[in-house]
């Protein structure tokens, strides 16, 4: 195991570095999302691919590029080139970390492992993180090609795929940073098993987020705490609407994004409640490092529905860019206290 591997300040710091960078191209991806500027760049060069168009020819030829693209003609058909360059602005962003990303964590490691300044139990934690990455960018190509044939958009479902694969690795990260910090109880422990379903529903609730996202579902209903006038909205009373055709045809009927935001909703207030009655139980039982991520969860989980209840209110023609943006970081990061917090209330060996 880890606690009797001595682990240099440079390595720690290093694996802080990759959850922040992680963290990074999440919330970058994110903003891509809320701007539109997902299916921008059409073309998918691993290498060439760092260097934007340079000259007024290479922004036309990748402007002509985009035009070729559903979203192009059905949507953003009075684009110019100005605004083009806004929209791949920010997926060139989201692509250039990626890349960044992937040099700051490998060329690293790579020099670690030769140096042997790493074990093999760090070897395969890291590995999975690898794993998990590479899994993501695999799938947000495919989420990138499901918008540049007929639809105008990413599937949602898709997209979905490509955020929670993103949050698995950081869950990888945040594995291997509280092994390499030696997370452990120092006091009687108390259990974990409300803070394990805690977990389990924020996990839950990061894929109805995804599919938030990937369907624009905050725009159908934006208001609070009804839903334009109901607890409940009509099209979910209605039983013949619970069909998997529904489900799927996101685009053109409210039933998916109803559902959707409806069950997100619920989900965040089950949260609520969860998160402050295991403080209220844990903050007596609990030494200085657990204490610390048990406040910080406390502390995120209001912000976070605040930040929620904000983003839909101030929905007009879309998602507020900045409330949207921040609400997505700041789940983020509640979903890496809790997981700090549960590796702090382990057995101390």
């Amino acid at each position: 195991m880890l606690q009797r591997y001595k682990f240099t300040q440079t390595i720690r710091i290093w694996l802080i570095i990759g959850l922040v960078m992680l963290i990074g191209q999440v919330i970058l991806g994110g903003i891509t999302r809320l701007t539109g500027s997902g299916l921008s760049i059409t073309r998918w060069d691993i290498v060439s691919g760092v260097i934007p168009p340079l000259n007024v020819a290479q922004w036309q030829d990748a402007f002509e590029l985009y035009k070729q693209t559903p979203q192009y003609h059905k949507i953003n058909k009075h684009f110019t080139l100005s605004d083009f360059k806004f929209i791949y602005f920010w997926e060139y962003l989201h692509r250039l970390w990626a890349r960044i990303l992937g040099f700051i964590f490998l060329i690293p490691f790579i020099i670690f492992i030769i140096r042997k300044q790493i074990n093999f139990y760090l070897i395969k934690r890291l590995g999975l993180v690898v794993f998990f990455t590479a899994l993501t960018a695999s799938a947000g190509w495919i989420m990138v090609k499901s918008g540049l044939i007929d639809r105008p958009w990413v599937n949602a479902y898709k997209l979905s795929l490509h955020f929670i694969l993103a949050v698995l690795s950081i869950w990888a990260m945040v594995k291997t940073i509280a092994d390499v910090y030696n997370y452990k109880n120092k006091h009687t422990k108390p259990k974990t098993t409300l803070l394990s379903i805690l977990i389990i529903i924020t996990f839950i609730q990061m894929v109805f987020a995804g599919l938030m996202s990937g369907m624009k579902a905050g725009l159908y209903y934006p208001s609070w705490p009804d839903m334009n006038g109901r607890f409940i909205p009509e099209v979910l009373l209605n039983a013949s609407n619970w069909t998997w055709l529904n489900l799927t045809n996101y685009d053109t009927f409210v039933f998916a994004p109803a559902l959707v935001q409806f069950t997100h909703r619920l989900l965040a207030y089950i949260l609520l409640l969860l998160t402050i009655y295991i403080y209220f139980k844990f903050r007596s039982q609990v030494y200085k490092l657990a204490k610390f991520w048990l406040n910080i969860t406390f502390i995120l989980i209001l912000l976070q529905l605040v930040l929620g209840i904000l983003t839909l209110l101030n929905i007009k023609t879309g998602i507020p860019l900045f409330y949207g943006a921040l609400h997505q970081l700041v789940g983020i990061l509640f979903f890496i206290s809790l997981l700090f917090l549960f590796f702090s209330l382990r057995k101390k060996n």
